[in-house]
């Protein structure tokens, strides 16, 4: 059987409301996609039922897997172990992809490929598509990446705070997946940060569409990153925070990945001040407690270079020392909440 070009994995948690849109979306690939429909042990609706109907009509495109829960990383574990396509990418339930951009890249990693130049990691542009006032915003990386060509780790830009890699942005080739041995913890939120996070080191080119292909629903009161829901979880984002210290010794990356070094080093300071955040927002002791636990424990993980630099940024601007530092980092965060708009 010939290799599908894509796998589309949608994990999928009582998702009936929404999950159709999603799917009907990847359809429009064709042939070339296999679209994996992991049922997460749905019980409240017709989740099971959905993924078999969609199953049964496009035998050829779409499989369902049915599994107990365990969250969304194992909805992802699971996409990775039957993947059969030469890429892969994530695409939750509640999300969509841009038909028009879908047929684009699609277009261009055949290309890629049929030249011998298809790449290990594929970038496209997301939009935030907010629910609450109809409004959305797109993260671009012209500044960071150059455009339609293959490149390298040395030929990146610098990222500003608010143009990290996510899981929306990135189709990587599936064998880079599976041979950073990546497997993400279950019963656990904001695994997609490990998932872009963790294979990057194995990731030796790159190309870059312009292309608005994701496109990203946020502001439902119930998703994981609602800034209340994101308090109440902050353990389980601590959980993850600590999982990337350990995941790559960044001292260890050769010379020439000295600017994937630096972003990876920028990318782990996002993730102490995002776990800050929300354990000052819950303003108990225990959580003044566990913000001092998890600063002891990087400088136990990472080098004395690394701690510093983690420290001098946007981490560490989370962990001011003078009176009323809390202050003043929560009234940062609300600015920037306000003007990205990011939960």
């Amino acid at each position: 059987m010939e290799q599908k070009l894509i796998t589309f994995a949608v994990p999928c948690y009582n998702s009936a409301a929404y999950m159709r849109h999603c799917v009907d979306t990847l359809l429009t690939a064709g042939e070339d996609a296999e679209i994996i429909l992991i049922d997460d042990g749905s019980t409240k609706d017709d989740t099971p039922a959905i993924c078999d109907e969609y199953a049964a009509q496009y035998p050829s495109i779409v499989r369902a897997i049915h599994q107990e829960n365990g969250g969304h990383g194992e909805g992802v574990n699971q996409g990775i172990r039957n993947a059969t396509g030469l890429y892969y990418k994530v695409v939750d339930s509640d999300d969509w992809l841009d038909t028009e951009a879908l047929e684009k890249v699609l277009d261009r990693l055949r290309l890629l490929l049929h030249r011998g130049t298809a790449p290990d990691l594929l970038f496209c542009n997301y939009v935030y598509e907010h629910v609450e006032d109809g409004t959305s915003h797109t993260v671009r990386y012209t500044n960071v990446f150059p455009q339609n060509r293959l490149f390298t780790w040395m030929h990146v830009g610098r990222f500003r705070p608010d143009q990290n890699i996510l899981m929306h942005s990135v189709i990587y080739r599936t064998e880079v997946l599976r041979r950073c041995g990546m497997v993400l913890p279950k019963h656990t939120f904001y695994v997609d940060n490990i998932f872009v996070y963790q294979p990057l080191p194995y990731v030796k080119s790159m190309y870059y569409m312009n292309l608005d292909l994701y496109r990203y629903f946020i502001g439902r009161a119930d998703q994981s990153v609602n800034e209340s829901v994101m308090v109440k979880r902050v353990d389980q984002q601590l959980r993850v925070t600590r999982y990337m210290i350990d995941c790559q010794d960044l001292d260890a990356l050769p010379p020439e990945q000295a600017r994937l070094c630096s972003y990876m080093t920028q990318y782990l300071s996002t993730m102490m001040a995002i776990s800050g955040i929300f354990l000052i927002l819950d303003g108990s002791p225990e959580a003044k407690q566990k913000k001092a636990d998890l600063w002891a424990y990087l400088k136990e993980r990472v080098s004395p270079r690394v701690y510093r630099r983690i420290k001098l940024s946007l981490g560490g601007a989370t962990n001011l020392k003078f009176p009323g530092g809390d202050k003043v980092t929560v009234l940062g965060y609300r600015l920037a909440r306000k003007i990205v708009k990011f939960n």
